[in-house]
């Protein structure tokens, strides 16, 4: 019978044993210089880290075993490497990673709301980094994606300056913005919430083209774009980046990482931006350019848990205050019917977070709030609103043989109120017809689910489906499907296909109704867009014997509106008329981005886009017609071209954007202006030079053709010198009637807008980043 110490001894032995771990360190390069921020991580287990400034990696407590060691970083070929770990002493990995010969190539992406790479992934997913942005900087993400192609800042309003996202032709209330899948921007906050996130907090930008409402819900009719932010962990230490322009416009980008404790790795981001210069180029008297001054701050939280658990929560506040209006208006006119001035506050903040519950599952809890305030004026029409969303969602992610499975269940409930007849109601009292406030209150529970269906190597088949329940609306179900086929190396063919629908708020979307210009009319009940969409996506990268590469992106899309709600600005230039279409309406189109790396060092991404978006309806005489939708192009094309004058070690940037004619929203037939856009374009140039590993300057132009829309028309402004129509005559019918002073029959509207009115200006700024 073995003593008590034998058996002590033995147990002592076992756990020690057991407990035993190793570690694993190294250092990675790229044509000799080391690169930090590469992830490394043993596949199929949570162990992992990222290099730093010197390029090197630690990994400790790997239990002994052998792995597969997995280095990938965006802009560089992934590398795998297999390694035994049998012994408490340090095991060392040197590697060397190549620059992707495309953009086009593996980056890890999160179109199917969870990780994937690229080239696996059965959606098709745009990825643009930082670098890509800092080739044209902007103030902005509204700006800074004007050279994506298919997918176009507009502008809505010529004094106020508010805008939307336009993807493949569709308006910005179509396009979902998220913040780390989180959805952030929708609905009052679409017109401001694009801007000030700040750009060094920023890892990378994904885009989605087309109806992801299965996964996503309302408001990913058209499209989606999610903001990926940094990890704490492998953000440098301290990021500045400040430019100036020629107009006197200041942008301040900082960021700093930071630690509470032991366990807690934090990052912190201020965007700071101000324009106070008010300009009048075009001679209307009124501010080309809105003036603003605004401030976003940004904090992230990443928690260190057993067994790499995750655990993250983020916050974001933002303020704006921006004017436009008549150059003699200051704030003390607000309000008022001396000057004409639109004047918005804006009061923003966000919370953001992720859990991984602890259980042996993976289950993750994801949640956000946010918290819109709005104090507007226009003209002496005042918008004041609030606006109040918490969402959450619970997801369940599992892999069952050939099966990854997705599912969960998600909740959104959204408080609206403001001063508008959007939350009115009318109550009667003793035969008295009283108007009553009652905001909306809107709750949609919703739960999904998705399967994707490896096949074989070469194939992979998607299922998924969506089931809200919306509280005024009632029941909505949102089927998808996916197909992905890599039938030969270097080409991939993906098929999608899926409905979309969206619950509109017209008075949060539409700001030309608030301007006081036009009187909103609503016909009947305005049920949910409904679409059905299908789009063909075909990938090819293709390397030459003398080292050149090209990547080549291109698909096709249908997309089919029921319901479609529009707005019709030109059967009464005095009213803005929202109606379900009769009919339907249609967005058809082609576009291809190409990716060319020579061998000199000449780098180019171009991007081509047609398409056709149209209502179609049935006239009088039972003819079916077609017309195009307003403020939507026919074609566009994109291009980013970089080459780095190597003996001086200078980058030059040229980047630029074409459009194609437009209808716009003219006044009637009296109208002098243009009923259809020019072709134009805005190109841009900077130079770019580092001093040092920490320190970059660069500068250049804007808008080197000068081009502003005022070109190709004699006012943009209708009645600009009568902006509270004081001269205007009605007739009997409520409609305009033509004068001598007022030949063409207009009345004060400040919606005909195409394009920005900012010309040509130079900028200089310089980045400063501490590892």
């Amino acid at each position: 019978m073995p003593s008590f110490y034998t058996i002590l001894l033995t147990l002592l032995a076992t756990c020690a044993a057991v407990a035993q771990t190793g570690q694993l360190r190294g250092r990675i390069t790229s044509a000799g210089q080391p690169l930090e921020f590469v992830n490394v991580g043993l596949e199929g287990t949570t162990y992992g880290n990222s290099t730093d400034a010197d390029g090197r990696f630690l990994i400790n407590n790997i239990p002994f075993g052998t792995y597969t060691v997995r280095m990938s970083a965006i802009g560089y070929e992934t590398v795998l490497r297999r390694v035994q770990v049998q012994d408490t002493n340090a095991l060392w990995l040197d590697a060397t990673m190549n620059e992707t010969q495309s953009t086009l190539n593996e980056v890890v992406v999160t179109g199917t709301m969870k990780e994937v790479s690229k080239m696996e992934s059965p959606v098709p997913v745009e990825v643009y980094t930082p670098q890509f942005f800092r080739k044209n900087p902007t103030p902005n993400l509204f700006d800074a994606l004007q050279n994506v192609n298919g997918v176009r800042p507009q502008l809505n309003c010529n004094i106020c300056n508010t805008g939307d996202i336009h993807i493949n032709g569709l308006e910005g209330p179509y396009t979902m913005v998220m913040i780390d899948g989180m959805p952030i921007v929708s609905s009052l906050s679409s017109v401001y919430g694009l801007s000030g996130i700040p750009n060094s907090l920023v890892e990378r930008i994904e885009v989605v083209k087309g109806p992801a409402s299965s996964l996503y819900g309302s408001e990913a009719v058209g499209g989606l774009i999610n903001i990926i932010t940094k990890k704490p962990a492998n953000a440098p230490l301290f990021t500045a980046d400040v430019f100036g322009t020629s107009w006197a416009e200041v942008n301040a980008d900082l960021g700093y990482r930071y630690q509470l404790g032991n366990k807690v790795d934090a990052l912190a981001g201020i965007n700071y931006y101000n324009y106070q210069v008010p300009m009048d180029r075009n001679g209307d008297n009124f501010t080309d350019v809105t003036l603003q001054h605004r401030i976003s701050l940004f904090n992230k939280w990443s928690l260190q848990r057993k067994e790499h658990r995750l655990a993250s929560l983020a916050a974001r506040y933002f303020y704006e205050d921006r004017w436009g209006g008549e150059m003699q208006w200051t704030p003390a006119y607000r309000g008022g019917d001396t000057y004409y001035g639109e004047s918005i506050y804006t009061s923003r903040w966000e919370l953001i977070g992720n859990y991984q519950l602890p259980v042996r599952e993976k289950l993750n809890l994801w949640f956000s709030y946010n918290d819109h305030q709005q104090n507007s004026y226009y003209g002496t029409t005042p918008y004041r609103a609030s606006q109040r969303i918490a969402f959450g969602q619970l997801l369940w992610d599992k892999e069952m043989g050939h099966h990854s499975l997705l599912t969960g269940m998600a909740f959104r409930y959204t408080f609206y109120d403001d001063n508008t007849p959007a939350t009115a109601t009318f109550a009667a009292w003793d035969g008295d017809t009283t108007v009553r406030n009652q905001p909306d209150r809107i709750a949609l529970p919703g739960v999904f689910v998705q399967d994707e269906l490896t096949i074989s190597p070469e194939q992979k088949l998607l299922l998924g489906a969506r089931y809200d329940y919306n509280s005024v609306h009632g029941h909505i179900v949102t089927p998808r499907l996916a197909y992905k086929w890599t039938f030969a190396p270097q080409n991939v063919l993906r098929l999608n296909a899926g409905t979309g629908y969206r619950v509109v708020n017209l008075f949060t979307e539409d700001h030309a109704a608030l301007t006081g210009a036009r009187q909103v009319v609503i016909e009947g009940d305005l049920r949910p867009e409904r679409t059905y969409n299908v789009n063909l996506n075909y990938v090819k990268h293709l390397y030459t014997a003398n080292g050149h590469a090209i990547g080549l992106d291109l698909t096709g899309w249908y997309t089919y509106f029921n319901n479609k709600i529009l707005p019709d600005y030109l059967t009464d230039p005095n009213k803005i008329v929202y109606r379900n279409l009769r009919g339907h309406a249609e967005s058809v189109g082609l576009s291809l981005n190409a990716d060319v790396v020579l061998n000199n060092g000449l780098k180019l991404l171009a991007g081509g886009t047609l398409m056709d978006v149209s209502t179609l309806t049935t006239n009088e005489q039972g003819a079916l017609v077609r017309q195009r939708q307003l403020l939507t192009e026919r074609w566009m094309g994109t291009w980013t071209v970089s080459y780095t004058l190597r003996p001086w070690n200078l980058t030059v940037d040229y980047t630029g954007n074409l459009y194609g004619p437009m209808r716009l929203p003219v006044l009637g037939e009296l109208d002098p202006r243009p009923d259809k856009s020019p072709v134009w374009s805005i190109q841009n140039i900077q130079l770019s030079k580092p001093l040092g590993k920490r320190v970059e300057l660069y500068g250049g132009v804007k808008n080197l053709l000068n081009w502003t829309p005022n070109r190709n028309s004699a006012f943009l402004i209708a009645r600009a010198h009568d902006p509270f129509d004081r001269g205007v005559q009605f007739d009997s019918e409520g409609q305009v009637r033509p004068t001598a002073e007022n030949p063409y029959a207009l009345t004060f509207d400040p919606s005909y807008v195409y394009a920005p009115n900012q010309g040509i200006r130079g900028f200089l700024g310089v980045r400063w980043t501490l590892r």
